[in-house]
Order: structure tokens, then sequence, then C-alpha cells
């Protein structure tokens, strides 16, 4: 099987290793490959997971949050991912987003702001998709389904500011592992309320009245503007819900572990009660 080369001077792409990167996991979704081909990609992407394991084992209970890249400085949609940030990390919480720039560095920059964690995960993309500065660590990622495996994995609750394709994406996969039972209850806010209420209108209006869904798949969401309120809502959930307690998860030098949140002189980090 043979996959149609992007061109360089493609919009699409900036450099040889992100031209890389798109056209292995186009490859990847093509259907059956060579198995040396298979069997190669495979240990790639075994390789991208124990890596994400590895360099976000210690850094504590995060809220993850998602939105999109494309809103500057000034949008006001920046400004309240900004505080929704500093409220999380004041209360305890290691921000982690997508590590990009627009909501992602809002969020991330909030908790830098006073001196939280912050917590960047990649995604290697032609566009959009340069590590924003506000990052205490930053881990890169080529496949999407690892990303997105590593920001719900290590998240206590989920935070969707107003985004695109990939905020939707994010956002109701996390809603179908909580409506499934694959995940527990962790709470999911809506920020941004007027920019959701047509989605929420369509939930109601059509989903629901087409019982694809049931009520409590609605009301599941929490619905707010209120960087304070969100905060003190998903502390209380996690402490109360999850039994979230202080503690240390300590490296094992045998295993040349590190703990990064140490290294960058924060807090000590906190861990689920296992």
């Amino acid at each position: 099987m043979t996959t149609d080369a992007i061109p360089e001077d493609s919009a699409l792409t900036t450099s040889r290793a992100e031209l890389h990167s798109v056209q292995d996991e186009r490859r990847l979704l093509e259907g059956p490959q060579r198995r040396l081909d298979e069997l190669i990609r495979v240990w790639r992407i075994f390789r991208e997971v124990i890596r994400g394991f590895r360099c976000l084992h210690f850094i504590g209970p995060c809220v993850t949050v998602y939105g999109s890249a494309r809103f500057s400085e000034t949008h006001p949609y920046y400004k309240l991912a900004r505080e929704v940030g500093a409220e999380l990390a004041k209360v305890g919480f290691t921000v982690m987003t997508g590590g990009g720039p627009g909501i992602m560095e809002a969020a991330n920059r909030g908790a830098w702001d006073v001196k939280g964690r912050s917590v960047g995960c990649n995604i290697v993309l032609p566009k959009e998709q340069a590590p924003n500065p506000y990052l205490d660590l930053f881990v890169e990622f080529n496949y999407f389904f690892v990303r997105k495996l590593m920001l719900a994995k290590y998240s206590y609750a989920f935070v969707a500011m107003p985004g695109g394709f990939g905020t939707m994406d994010e956002l109701f996969e996390i809603a179908t592992l909580v409506q499934t039972g694959k995940i527990k209850q962790f709470p999911i806010v809506l920020a941004g309320v007027e920019y959701w209420i047509p989605l929420l209108d369509f939930l109601r209006d059509t989903m629901l009245e087409n019982k694809t869904i049931d009520q409590m798949d609605i009301d599941r969401f929490i619905v707010t503007d209120s960087p304070t309120e969100i905060a003190l809502i998903l502390s209380d959930a996690v402490k109360t819900k999850f039994g979230l307690r202080h503690g240390v998860m300590k490296p094992r030098w045998w295993l040349f572990e590190r703990d990064p949140v140490s290294r960058v002189n924060r807090q000590k980090p906190l861990r689920k009660n296992l």
C-alpha cells in the first residue's frame, strides 16, 4: 500500500519532523500494512506511552483544561482561562493542558502566575502547536490518542473552555468514558457559558428528545463562568468523592526516575489514594 506524499511546501507542513509525523499517523489509519511496518509502529506507540507514564508519574493530581489554540491574549476567553488556571493552582491542583497557545497557554499562565504547577502534553502538528512558555513540564507526543490518554489518565476533573473540533472531541470522549463507567464520575465543567448554550440546547432539544442520551448525561456538566466557583467545586468533589490525600510518590533511582515537580521547586505533589 502506498501513500501520497504531502508536498514539502504545503501549508500543512513546516519541517521534516512534522512531515514524518503526519505521514506516519496517516499510514497508521490506512488499514493493514506490511507486518514489519506494523510491528515497528506498535513499538513506537509503546515507547511513546511509556515515556508519557514516566514523565507524568510525579506531577500530582491534575485538572485538565481543554480549549482552542486560536484565541489571542486580548480575547475575553483567554482572560477567563488564565483566571481559571490560577484558581485551580491555588487549591493545589496541577494545571494540565495540551501545552499549546490560546486557551492552553492562558490556563498554564494562570497557574504560573500564582507559582502553581503547570504541565503541557503537546501534539506534533504543522500549525498552532508550538509549546507555550508557561510550562514546568512539557511532554511532546506524535499520536493524538496517546496524548489524549495522558490528558485523561492524570486528571481528577476536566474544564472545557470554548474551542473547535479538538475541544469537542476531547470533551465528548471524557463524557462518554464517564457515561459508560470506564472512568469514575469525575467533574466536567463547561466554562464560557454563552459559548456552550447552543450545545446544551442541542443536547436537550435533540439528543434527549430522541432518547439518545439521558437527563443525567446533561446534568453531569457543571456550567459556570466563575473561576473561584470552578476551583471550589472541583476541590470539594475530589476530596469528598475520591479520597484525595497528601503524599509523595517517591522516584526510584534504580528505575532512573526523577520528580519534575521537585526539580522546579514547586510544592510537594498530591496523589490519588490508590
